[in-house]
């Protein structure tokens, strides 16, 4: 059995996928299986998908369900079942990790705590200079000038929150205010999570469904949420921004309003 598993939400981008199969590739934590939780991508890119497996020095699996728009919380759910580990990490299909991602979040693990991180948000320009070759030879952690730069005159933004420290000191100066769980960087052992039911299966619509109500219903059981800001960095691919669908947040109101903390529309449902 792998000591943690590594759940990344998916749909058709497979040149992104094997961008962060290059990150992946160069983690300095190696003990870990990759799930990849398919909301329904067509047949030429789950072939795509199997064929890249067959490269990798890690334990794979492909967790596929039909295109019926976007379901990313129930194929959350299966991921979470097909899981080896106690330990679960949620990443996105268009975030590169930093060589140093899955073992802070490993390292820190601890019951009754979610761990979140944070992300860079990268421009058009940088994602286009990207590759999996000089992903794998730390590109991106290597160019920390070049992102400064391309935050303060081009459209990269959030670029402080790639800074990387292993200083102590420094690491609780900053992450003494609390933040909120970014559904893109966040772990927490399996069972913390079943206590819940896992994800909200209602919410259909990217956002909200995937961090924010997950929070909300692990606090209520007392489950802390501790930032791992400047620790367990990843850098977000470009592409056109989402916004909160009003029925999201609608959705999010009436669970704050009932302040239940197991969702019967989770992993287990009442036949």
């Amino acid at each position: 059995m792998v000591n943690a598993s590594l759940i990344i939400s998916f749909y058709n981008n497979v040149e992104y996928l094997k961008l962060i199969v290059a990150g992946l590739e160069r983690q300095s934590f190696r003990d870990f299986e990759i799930i990849i939780a398919d909301d329904g991508s067509n047949q030429e890119s789950v072939d795509k998908v199997e064929q890249l497996s067959l490269k990798l020095s890690f334990p794979f699996k492909h967790v596929w369900q039909e295109d019926k728009r976007f379901r990313k919380n129930k194929i959350l759910n299966k991921a979470v079942q097909a899981a080896s580990s106690d330990y679960l990490i949620f990443i996105d299909g268009d975030c590169v990790p930093h060589s140093l991602f899955i073992k802070e979040h490993y390292e820190h693990k601890q019951q009754g705590t979610c761990y979140t991180g944070r992300r860079v948000n990268l421009s058009p320009k940088i994602t286009s200079l990207l590759s999996e070759e000089n992903i794998r030879n730390g590109y991106l952690e290597n160019r920390t000038f070049a992102l400064v730069i391309d935050g303060l005159f081009g459209k990269s933004y959030d670029v402080e929150k790639g800074f990387y420290t292993n200083n102590r000191i420094i690491r609780n100066i900053l992450n003494r205010k609390k933040r909120g769980i970014l559904g893109c960087n966040f772990s927490l052992y399996k069972s913390d999570l079943l206590k819940i039911n896992g994800f909200d299966e209602r919410y259909e619509s990217p956002s909200v469904g995937e961090d924010s109500d997950i929070q909300y219903r692990l606090e209520l059981i007392g489950i802390k949420i501790n930032s791992l800001k400047y620790m367990a960095v990843q850098y977000h691919l470009y592409h056109k921004r989402q916004h909160h669908p009003k029925e999201n947040l609608e959705l999010f109101d009436q669970v704050k309003n009932s302040a239940v903390s197991f969702t019967p529309f989770g992993i287990i449902r009442e036949k």
